[in-house]
């Protein structure tokens, strides 16, 4: 390790998230463009990211909340499919995500003539959501170890370490790659081959089994000791 002995374990945190209600609601496009405009960031969040953990819809085509409404309540398939293939990882904050629906949204309205409003019982409600973080009591001690404890983790502890990871400053990086660094350019592969896994059009389930191909081929090349 570059600098010092002293090397701080992973910690192994799991996580829950706590639906909020935001009391804003859309029953058409307008209002929900109008929504997201004014919508507190973490809505937009938990609007893509929280169905990881919390599953809403039975709609595999679609991966966030947005295109699923549009689809099934305005019943708009143009619409529900370029909305569904915005990948919000590619974005580097919410507000650059924000602005790139409110863009979709609004080339939309200009394309129509006739604005279809939802019924009442499937109106659109703006949602946050409190993350609730768990200490499992786990620790990971040395970086061969990933191997071992990366398969047994629960898909909150996923959710944790590199989805709700990669929004915090200053960072913005999952938990396994910040705690990589305190080793220095010793595992730079493999922090390398984690930063190209997208945790988005994936389940927690099959992210974790990304992460795990990834640190056992490592492993196995060498590049985790």
């Amino acid at each position: 390790m570059a600098g010092s002995s002293k090397v701080d374990p992973f910690v192994v945190k799991d996580c829950a998230l706590a639906a909020i209600a935001t009391g804003m609601r859309a029953q058409n496009l307008r209002e929900l463009r109008d929504g997201l405009l004014a919508v507190h960031p973490e809505s937009i969040n938990y609007h893509f990211w929280g169905g990881l953990l919390q599953p809403r819809f039975d709609d595999p085509e679609y991966n966030n909340d947005f295109a699923s409404w549009v689809r099934h309540a305005l019943h708009d398939n143009k619409l529900g499919e370029r909305l569904g293939v915005i990948d919000p990882a590619d974005f580097h904050d919410t507000e650059a995500l924000r602005q790139e629906l409110v863009d979709v949204i609004e080339t939309r309205l200009d394309e129509m003539e006739f604005h279809p409003w939802a019924r009442r019982d499937q109106q659109f409600h703006f949602v946050r959501a409190q993350i609730v973080v768990f200490d499992t009591g786990k620790r990971i001690l040395r970086p061969r170890d990933l191997r071992s404890v990366v398969p047994t983790l629960s898909i909150g502890s996923i959710y944790y370490h590199v989805i709700d990871a990669r929004r915090r400053e200053p960072q913005r990086v999952d938990d396994i790659r910040a705690w990589l660094q305190q080793f220095g350019d010793q595992y730079a592969v493999l922090c390398n081959r984690l930063a190209g896994i997208d945790p988005y059009f994936v389940t927690l389930t099959e992210l974790r089994r990304a992460l795990d191909t990834v640190i056992t081929e490592c492993s196995l090349e060498g590049g985790v000791a």
